[in-house]
């Protein structure tokens, strides 16, 4: 008998794909032996190449006139499928043949976190964790990056990856900030050491400059530097991260890494990062209310990365 089909449609979107990746381990518990088969947009695309069950990736680039939805309703219509998921709601898992459908709406949004929306959705009584499925080769596209910026140092090892990225201006800690933030780090003896690490994409480079100067010596550049799964690899390897409301922010909780994530004027209680090691410095502390971003200041997230490294990397000796 062949293996039964299973067609993920999930985002274009590397944060909402981690949020969402929860769903290929609970797809092999519903569906034993399946082969399944996802779409999504081309950013989030690697981070499927290792995820077990998948064999195959269909990557849709967004076109005029939703072409891109045709396109994959070509690709995927001579299939039977014995389940179609759909996180993106769309009308195409409808119009491919399908023995069952699981398909995203917007009667979802109740007021509970995408992780617990999703889970619900596929039926499950507890939260789908998300998980990041890193493989050799992106473990070793990042040893190639960090490894000779790490060569001749002394003492500890440690890192801190920064994500400064800048897509949404609303969602962006200032450029200069992260600049100030990496000067009080450096000055302070709990980072004693250590190495900064922006990370992000190509377009990325702008928003990390500051804090690369800022570095100094002690900076690794991983900006730019790999696919979305090497910048996983590489945030693997650092003892904390910060970072704007971002999908890196996403990657980091899901790989379990001691994650604080930056907000502003966006619901920091839905949308924080998931897990148990993980915090939020909002520029409004108060639930349901909001402020810009840029009423966040370099004090108020340096002392909240002061708390995040005293809960998980240690508290400092206590003075005599």
């Amino acid at each position: 008998m062949s293996a039964p089909q299973v067609l993920f449609v999930t985002s274009n979107r590397i944060g909402d794909c981690v949020i969402s990746s929860g769903v290929i381990r609970e797809i092999a518990r519903q569906v034993p032996g399946a082969q399944i088969t996802v779409a999504c947009g081309r950013p989030p695309a690697p981070f499927f190449r290792n995820a077990p069950g998948v064999v195959r990736t269909i990557v849709l680039d967004k076109k005029k006139m939703a072409g891109h939805w045709l396109d994959l309703w070509k690709q995927v219509v001579g299939t039977r499928w014995d389940l179609v998921i759909d996180i993106r709601g769309s009308a195409l898992s409808y119009l491919v043949p399908a023995k069952r459908r699981v398909v995203y709406n917007r009667s979802w949004e109740t007021g509970l976190r995408k992780v617990e929306m999703v889970s619900r959705l596929m039926g499950s009584q507890t939260p789908l964790d998300p998980e990041i499925f890193l493989d050799d080769q992106a473990r070793s596209e990042a040893a190639a990056v960090i490894d000779p910026q790490l060569a001749g140092g002394t003492g500890p090892r440690r890192i801190i990856a920064l994500a400064p990225i800048a897509h949404q201006p609303g969602k962006s800690w200032p450029a200069d900030r992260w600049g100030a933030l990496v000067e009080k780090l450096k000055a302070e003896p709990r980072f004693a050491g250590w190495r900064f690490m922006p990370v992000g994409g190509p377009g990325d480079r702008p928003p990390a400059t500051p804090a690369l100067e800022a570095a100094g010596a002690r900076g690794i550049d991983f900006v730019g530097k790999g696919d979305i799964l090497a910048s996983a690899a590489a945030i693997d390897r650092a003892d904390l991260f910060v970072g704007n409301d971002s999908g890196l922010m996403h990657v980091s909780a899901a790989l379990g890494r001691p994650t604080l994530g930056l907000f502003g004027p966006t619901e920091w209680w839905l949308y924080g990062p998931w897990g148990p090691k993980t915090r939020t410095a909002a520029s409004n502390e108060t639930r349901g209310q909001f402020a810009p971003i840029e009423d966040l200041s370099v004090d108020h997230v340096f002392e909240a990365v002061l708390a995040l490294h005293d809960a998980y990397i240690g508290a400092p000796p206590a003075k005599p």
